[in-house]
């Protein structure tokens, strides 16, 4: 892809959040308060905050589990709420906790998702064996999910995630309960699915993944967005070397926010 295509792509908003606002329980406490951010094609988005800042909250809004209270999102052009079929068709999602019917065998399972998601027959046996066998659970489809250990059923998910090629991939903790090799080749398989023009939007406390693999990163502390850029744009002049867990760890322990990106508008503009 020339550099020329490349900026052109990004340059153009895959998921769109504006404005967006999410409360709870009977005092309405707000577990995200006026959202704004964007991801662009052919980007790997990540999405960081502490316990409790809003990221899972989030992600189900985006991915259509939870309706946002103000605001909206968009997907590839789409309105997650006003068209919620069309919205989803774009996404492949990983929860960061097991969402298996647990009573199917592995490859029940897969097809069931290739049906949800239209997958032709010889496109979903094609990705079914290159995933399963990349990510060494091929001998695994035939037994029943419930005996799997917990880093199988992980990566189930993510192949069920990538078996229609998804133009978004919507992605919670997906490396926790991967082994060293599968996490490998997960992180090889998003860089590959955004050089396509495609994205990955993920949350991750490993922080030095998200440093070294995303092209932007977003923090969020108590619902707001406090900062968002590349790392460049993250380090300020008082800290031009420093590292994704020193800035993180600055904004969420503190009230500063970043002059990379942080305030009102911030987060849209694709």
């Amino acid at each position: 892809m020339t550099g020329r295509t490349n900026n052109r792509i990004r340059s153009i908003a895959m998921l769109q959040i504006k404005g967006v606002s999410k409360s709870y329980g009977r005092h309405g406490k707000r577990a995200v308060d006026n959202l704004d951010l964007h991801a662009a094609r052919g980007e790997i988005f990540g999405f960081l905050g502490p316990n409790g800042a809003g990221k899972t909250t989030t992600i189900k809004m985006v991915v259509g589990l939870l309706r946002p209270d103000s605001g909206t999102i968009t997907v590839n052009g789409i309105d997650v709420v006003k068209d919620p079929v069309g919205a989803k068709r774009q996404i492949g999602y990983v929860p960061d906790s097991s969402a298996l019917y647990e009573r199917l065998t592995g490859i029940e399972y897969l097809q069931l998702v290739a049906d949800i998601r239209r997958v032709p027959a010889g496109v979903r046996k094609r990705r079914v064996e290159e995933l399963a066998e990349m990510f060494q659970l091929a001998r695994a489809l035939p037994d029943l999910i419930q005996s799997y250990s917990h880093g199988m059923k992980q990566k189930l998910q993510v192949i069920a995630a990538l078996i229609a090629d998804p133009p978004l991939l919507i992605l919670d903790e997906p490396m926790v309960g991967l082994d060293p090799r599968s996490n490998h080749l997960f992180k090889e398989l998003m860089r590959k699915h955004c050089s396509a023009g495609n994205t990955v939007f993920f949350s991750t406390h490993i922080l030095e993944v998200a440093e070294r693999l995303c092209d932007r990163i977003g923090i969020i502390k108590q619902g707001r967005l406090v900062a968002v850029g590349g790392m460049d744009e993250l380090r300020s002049a008082g800290r031009r070397d420093a590292s994704l867990e020193s800035i993180f760890l600055e904004l969420t322990e503190s009230g500063a926010e970043t002059n990379a990106g942080a305030g009102a508008g911030s987060g849209d503009g694709a």
